[in-house]
């Protein structure tokens, strides 16, 4: 080794050292520490207030929410021995009801087959498409829960239905983001305890081991976490500043 890197690496040893002995350098550790906790606190409650809110307009399964969406769709003429049909069918009538068989919109496929029936309530409802001389069909669904309904219709009489509203899970989606969120809480205030360990310069394996915690809260994704890193190494870097150190 060179005399000039002996030396670049005796001052950078000195340096730290300086660093070492600083009380401010303890500080500034736990305030970062602080910091990327609080920030991991703020998005655990923002992850428990506004997700919740989401499951609970978003999904369409919860009937009195008052929301409002769109149906759109096209309707078809089924395929016959895979050699005729498939053909958008223009002059459908197509409406919907509500659950007490209320009509509550309808429309008339275009050229392209297309219909749309607009600014109904998200609730369980019940598409009929008719049409003379083919099976109608009748179709269960939720209000928006489909970018796309598509409709095929066969020659015939009677009637077909089918239940696109599947089964609903909001209690649970409700149940994981509640946990995720108290999780992600519990870990941010987990840190903002270990910065004030630190401040006071009480344990430092306690400080660590809060800290570390704190890094589960993820504050703004990564923002936070790298602050409480940042915090941890200049904890580290001074742990012979606090009262008790394990050895």
């Amino acid at each position: 080794m060179s005399g000039d890197d002996e030396s670049k690496r005796t001052r950078l040893e000195w340096w730290l050292e300086d660093l070492s002995i600083d009380p401010a350098t303890r500080v500034a550790g736990a305030i970062l520490i602080i910091l990327g906790s609080t920030l991991g606190v703020l998005t655990g409650s923002l992850h428990i207030t506004a997700d919740i809110g989401d499951v609970l307009t978003g999904t369409g399964a919860a009937d009195d929410s008052g929301g409002l969406a769109d149906v759109h769709g096209a309707v078809y003429s089924a395929l016959v021995d895979n050699s005729t049909g498939g053909d958008a069918m223009e002059g459908v009538t197509v409406i919907l009801y509500d659950e007490d068989f209320l009509e509550i919109g309808r429309d008339v496929t275009d050229s392209g087959g297309r219909f749309s029936i607009d600014d109904v309530h998200r609730r369980s409802a019940t598409l009929v498409v008719d049409h003379p001389n083919h099976i109608t069909e009748r179709i269960l669904l939720i209000p928006g829960d489909h970018a796309q309904i598509t409709v095929t219709l066969s020659e015939g009489e009677g009637e077909h239905e089918t239940d696109m509203r599947g089964e609903s899970h909001l209690a649970e989606s409700v149940l994981i983001t509640t946990i995720i969120g108290a999780l992600t809480l519990l870990a941010g205030l987990a840190g903002m305890v270990g910065g004030t360990e630190a401040y006071n310069g009480k344990s430092h394996f306690r400080t660590q081991f809060l800290a570390y915690l704190g890094l589960w809260s993820q504050g703004l994704m990564f923002i936070g976490p790298l602050f409480i890193l940042m915090g941890m190494g200049l904890v580290y870097l001074t742990r012979g500043q606090f009262g008790f150190v394990e050895a």
